[in-house]
């Protein structure tokens, strides 16, 4: 999936891009708000990060113009501004979600797939049906096959399964599976996360001649087919 971040800080944007990118997305950075204006128009992003303070063009008129013209790409506003007028302006100028800085990377992201799921789900209706390759999660039914093999998980396993499928090529790391799996913080010293992944590993992989679950060296995992 496409990004464009439009931020006037150069070494935030350049950081937060890399964040970005190394979670499976592409990104497009601006700026300035004419630039950003141009870039959005022009682009085929399927969500924009636009920061308040821009130079020459501030991001919520950057912002109005685009709804202005009909333009429904999901928007995320970045702002040193935290209060409450401050954040309804925002929404109600055509963002979909506010996050006041300084933030932390891992709720933005957070903040980002969520807004993309809510896109994908009123685009098409609710989604019962992940797959990725031969491997395919029944999420009515709470059922996985590979290759037509039923593949009997125990409920955090399937969990954590919904979650790498959901994020397929997308590299996920340990505290974003502790937060969104385990649904609670846990000591980062935990390796829960690594015997899940093992016991998932030994049932969706071990007996298929392509392993669809990889471990990236110091950041994650991945669910993908390698080339």
């Amino acid at each position: 999936m496409k990004l464009l971040i439009i931020e006037d800080d150069e070494s935030a944007a350049k950081l937060l891009g890399n964040g970005l990118v190394e979670a499976g997305f592409s990104v497009d950075l601006a700026h300035d708000g004419e630039t950003g204006l141009r870039q959005a128009r022009d682009g085929d992003h399927d969500l924009w990060v636009i920061d308040v303070m821009l130079p020459g063009r501030d991001g919520l008129s950057v912002l109005k113009a685009l709804r202005d013209q009909g333009r429904r790409t999901p928007a995320l506003i970045l702002s040193a501004l935290g209060e409450v007028d401050e954040r309804v302006q925002g929404l109600r100028s055509g963002g979909d979600d506010y996050v006041v800085k300084p933030y932390a990377f891992v709720e933005l992201l957070a903040r980002i797939e969520a807004l993309l799921r809510r896109v994908r789900s009123f685009g098409s209706g609710p989604e019962t049906m992940l797959e990725l390759a031969d491997l395919r999660m029944d999420l009515l039914s709470r059922s996985v096959t590979r290759s037509g093999q039923e593949i009997d998980l125990q409920p955090r396993e399937f969990h954590l399964l919904e979650y790498l499928m959901r994020h397929a090529g997308q590299v996920v790391t340990r505290t974003m599976l502790l937060e969104n799996v385990w649904e609670y913080f846990f000591d980062p010293q935990t390796n829960v996360v690594d015997v899940h992944i093992s016991r998932l590993r030994q049932k969706i992989d071990k007996s298929f001649a392509t392993p669809l679950l990889h471990t990236v060296r110091g950041s994650g995992y991945i669910l993908r087919v390698e080339p």
